[in-house]
């Protein structure tokens, strides 16, 4: 609107400014006497000024004629090619005017006029491999989805735009949800261009999501060899691919090639923890108990779990809870003042059935950073120190409330999961959960195995009974 109104603001001061230029020259006297064979003319400064015009359009127009002449002079000579290079020259100048500004329109996000303008430029320049791609993109644009295709095979049958039909196509298969087709076409598309980044990440996503994890690996090493990933993100998500191959390889009954690959994922990266376990697991299965506490200590010292912890029970799983708790000093002496560990000596204290010392280890915690998970621990220690019912729903009722503390949680969009996995179940990005604690946690009711995951094997009748009385109670908060 503004421009229009610039526009006509313009046109009117033109027209104002010649006018008061004519007016002047008609008040100058004067003129000009011009005699040619004997006829004199004479010419105010007005009609000079017109004549002056007219004669630089005959003289440009002259020009135009001249070329002309000269084109049609080397035809009738035999050149039988002057006057259509003089035509061409012509069509394909409007040619590129129309592509350009084509493709100005849809970057402007005109996209109507961007296939206007390409099917002109098309038509003009005669060359499929310059305007199929603007055609493409203006279809895409607006809305044209089969014309869009059509267009992007066409692309196939140039070497030179084969790439960008196959990506074009193969991000259409993606919109509309045909991921097995997607996939074929970013593995032909990853062929024809190894180091292109986009490709990269496209057929890295959809191989993670199709649990091809020995191509995705093989494509996440490509990204390395082109720079487009530092080794140290390689070396992870290497290691998590490796992790969900040990676990494919477990799953078909391959027990010595899963222990293998569930080694090398540790190696690669020992602060994963499902890939610790895995590797633990392994060792454990071994009878190399050794190395299982080796690698659970060294994972535990990077990340504290509970899982770490409930694996490291799992090395002798028929001790009793005295011989437990002095085994696992080589964990609980590591990250003295982490909450996982104070909350898991507090457990095994428990388990012991030596309470204050339960109760030593939680410490502050509970007011400092109250979980379900430490407020349900507290429940359990009074309750085994003989505390009225009363003191122990207390703590029930602010564990039903509390957060649950860190989780599996999707730094890419903030979806919680029950347990780790290599890909998000909800936005399908790779490699993107790690323990933490959310923003704001949803209230979870832990249940039993989550309070006391280490109460395991050969412990006393008190024990069990506390452990049976908490769960009781949260079962009973819960129907209330």
């Amino acid at each position: 609107m503004l421009l229009s109104l610039i526009k006509v603001l313009l046109f009117v001061a033109v027209i104002v400014a010649l006018t008061f230029g004519a007016t002047l020259l008609m008040d100058v006297s004067g003129g000009a006497t011009i005699a040619i064979a004997g006829i004199e003319l004479t010419l105010s400064p007005l009609q000079l000024t017109f004549a002056f015009i007219a004669l630089v359009v005959l003289v440009w127009l002259g020009l135009k004629l001249m070329k002309f002449l000269v084109a049609a002079f080397h035809f009738l000579n035999g050149d039988e090619t002057a006057i259509s290079r003089y035509f061409d020259r012509n069509r394909e100048r409007k040619g590129y005017e129309a592509l350009s500004e084509g493709m100005m329109a849809l970057a402007s996000g005109e996209g109507h006029l961007a296939m206007t303008k390409a099917q002109r430029a098309e038509k003009l320049l005669k060359q499929p491999q310059l305007t199929n791609l603007l055609t493409a993109q203006a279809a895409e644009m607006t809305g044209d989805k089969r014309t869009a295709e059509a267009t992007y095979k066409k692309l196939l049958e140039d070497d030179k735009t084969r790439f960008v039909g196959v990506r074009g196509i193969m991000k259409q298969k993606l919109e509309s949800g045909d991921t097995d087709t997607a996939i074929k076409l970013a593995e032909k598309a990853f062929a024809l261009k190894p180091k292109h980044e986009e490709t990269q990440d496209v057929l890295l996503k959809l191989q993670a999501e199709k649990e091809d994890w020995k191509g995705a690996r093989a494509t996440l090493g490509a990204k390395l060899k082109s720079g487009s990933l530092p080794r140290d993100v390689h070396k992870r998500r290497d290691a998590v691919l490796a992790l969900s191959e040990a676990r494919d390889v477990m799953a078909d009954g391959k027990n010595i090639e899963a222990r293998e690959a569930a080694i090398e994922a540790n190696r690669l990266s020992p602060d994963l923890i499902p890939a610790a376990i895995m590797a633990a697991q392994s060792y454990i299965a071994q009878d190399n108990a050794r190395y299982a506490a080796r690698v659970l200590t060294k994972t535990w010292t990077a990340k504290p779990h509970p899982d770490l912890a409930a694996a490291f029970a799992e090395i002798a799983p028929n001790e009793d809870a005295t011989a437990r708790l002095k085994r696992f000093k080589a964990l609980t002496k590591q990250l003295p003042d982490h909450p996982e560990t104070k909350m898991l000596l507090a457990e095994l204290n428990i388990a012991a059935e030596d309470f204050p010392a339960a109760k030593r280890a939680l410490g502050d915690l509970v007011e400092t950073d109250p979980t379900a998970r430490s407020l349900t621990l507290m429940a359990a220690v009074e309750r085994g120190q003989g505390a009225d019912d009363v003191v122990v729903r207390g703590w029930l009722a602010r564990a039903l409330t509390a957060p649950r503390g860190p989780q599996w949680l999707c730094g890419n969009c903030q979806h919680i999961h029950p347990a780790w996995s290599p890909t998000c179940d909800n936005c399908a990005s790779f490699d993107t959960l790690s323990w933490t604690t959310p923003p704001a946690s949803d209230v979870a009711i832990p249940a039993g195995t989550e309070m006391l995951p280490l109460i395991v094997g050969q412990i006393a009748d008190q024990s069990e009974e506390v452990a049976d009385v908490v769960e009781a109670e949260v079962i009973e908060k819960t129907d209330d």
